[in-house]
């Protein structure tokens, strides 16, 4: 699926609910989904920057395409970052480096976060994308 499609479909799960209370349920259920980083790559070069919990993230090259994995020791950031592994998982690296991950707004998910997660969540994109410049410039 092109990051487009991920994303169209993204927004078509989250039309279903009608609150935020089902709609932060079903991120919390994303992130139980979440491929978990291997124990062994927790390392503080792995946090991201700018979140109140501490999230992790690995990013690996395997066939022309980023495979992301992460944990958190909150389950509703875990499930945000969840989603965004989700969208950009298995892309090239120019297409996650240049992605406008449009459903954020569609969805309405950073306008329902607190400002510490709100910036968190521009945390995870930061380290997603920069994580897709660093393989093209590897």
């Amino acid at each position: 699926m092109t990051l487009q499609e991920i994303q169209e479909e993204i927004i078509s799960e989250f039309d279903v609910f009608d609150d935020w209370m089902d709609k932060y349920e079903y991120i919390i259920d994303l992130g139980k989904e979440l491929p978990i980083i291997d124990s062994l790559k927790k390392t503080d070069d792995r946090l991201i920057e700018g979140c109140q919990s501490k999230v992790w993230l690995d990013a690996e090259v395997i066939d022309g395409t980023m495979h992301f994995t992460a944990d958190s020791d909150a389950i509703i950031t875990k499930g945000i970052i969840g989603l965004l592994i989700r969208v950009l998982n298995k892309q090239t690296p120019t297409a996650i480096a240049t992605a406008d991950l449009f459903f954020i707004q569609k969805i309405g998910l950073q306008e329902h976060l607190s400002p510490t997660r709100s910036n968190g969540l521009v945390g995870m994109v930061k380290k997603l994308k920069m994580s897709a410049l660093q393989a093209l410039n590897a």
